[in-house]
């Protein structure tokens, strides 16, 4: 068994919690920091999380929040972590152009707040840490063009301007202090634990509600956004690899395949025996059934006030040193993600 300590910021997450898991099965004790809500948020961990009171459980959870330091290092300094896992952000790039200062306060300063926790208690030898950085720092490339750890960024929210921030503030301290601290970006990762409000599990429940004669429409923004998806479960695992790794660096992890949001859409009608074909141009496109209904309409409500059209990414270097090989195809993901969405449907 390994017996090491994790601290994993965001554990109630898509991320945190397969995360969670992966660690628990190579016997860290992994504590989770959570944010207090009026309302319960743990269900995605809740089926790995038992009363540490009662049975000692490897998995335990703190209240905290990025923008509160006080209490980051007081946890920190309670906890003495092996590896920091910093997932947790205000993630939902349409939302952060609402909430600008927020998501800069949350996902910018909040690293550079553990970071400054790491090396106020003198952790810096003991101490690896992970910056769960975004393919969307890339911003407006090139179509076609392959991103690797060498490409230029061009933000062009204030998610991927915040995440800038704190990709290179990890950096910093790295330079600086001799932390371990690596920079993951990571292309656009999904599974049956994603939001609701995320384009992908947004499509797959609409799907089905509509297979289901539940729901009758899908209103989409830009169908021609192209991005590189993968499972979380995959991704998870490249997170813990990065920190294995002998040397601190940062890392692209990819699958290398990326296919438009109206392919993704395609993928998950066909998947459910309800083929749609395109026609139309602009925001007169519509999705149609064979029988002529239409199941997808364009809502400009769904737009972005400035877009990425296209990502797709190269982790050669990933693959190379440190073997990580995604086991899941874009054709798997949709499968894990309809047939989970099916059995929770009513």
């Amino acid at each position: 068994m390994v017996n090491k300590v994790a601290l994993i910021t965001g554990i109630t997450g898509q991320d945190g919690s397969y995360l969670a898991e992966l660690l628990l099965s190579k016997g860290y004790e992994v504590h989770g920091l959570k944010r207090r809500s009026s309302s319960f948020n743990t269900g995605r961990i809740d089926h790995i999380y038992q009363d540490p009171h009662v049975d000692g459980s490897r998995l335990k959870l703190h209240f905290g929040d990025l923008t509160d330091s006080t209490n980051l290092i007081r946890i920190i300094a309670e906890v003495q972590p092996d590896e920091i896992y910093n997932l947790a952000a205000q993630s939902h790039v349409a939302v952060s152009f609402e909430t600008p200062e927020y998501t800069s306060n949350a996902d910018g300063t909040g690293a550079v707040r553990l970071l400054e926790a790491i090396r106020l208690l003198k952790l810096d030898s003991k101490t690896r840490f992970y910056q769960a950085s975004t393919s969307e720092m890339f911003g407006d490339v090139i179509p076609g063009t392959m991103l690797n750890e060498l490409s230029d960024f061009k933000p062009r929210s204030p998610y991927a301007a915040a995440k800038l921030y704190s990709h290179w503030m990890t950096i910093n301290y790295r330079d600086a202090y001799g932390i371990f601290a690596s920079n993951g970006i990571l292309f656009n990762h999904e599974s049956p634990r994603r939001g609701e409000t995320f384009v992908t599990r947004k499509i797959v429940r609409a799907a089905v509600r509509i297979k289901r004669q539940e729901e009758n429409v899908l209103y989409l923004g830009n169908l021609n956004a192209i991005r590189d998806w993968g499972h979380a479960k995959d991704y998870v695992d490249g997170m813990w690899k990065i920190l294995q790794y002998s040397n601190p660096d940062n890392w692209v992890l990819a699958t290398g395949v990326a296919i438009s949001v109206r392919e993704f859409t395609e993928k998950v009608f066909n998947f459910l025996d309800l083929p749609i074909f395109f026609s139309g141009d602009g925001l007169e496109e519509v999705g149609k059934s064979s029988t002529g209904i239409v199941r997808v309409r364009i809502d400009p409500k769904y737009f972005r006030p400035t877009e990425v059209p296209y990502l797709l990414g190269d982790a050669s270097k990933a693959r190379e040193m440190l073997n990580w090989i995604p086991e899941h195809t874009i054709d798997t993901l949709i499968e894990d993600m309809v047939v989970s969405e099916l059995s929770q449907s009513n």
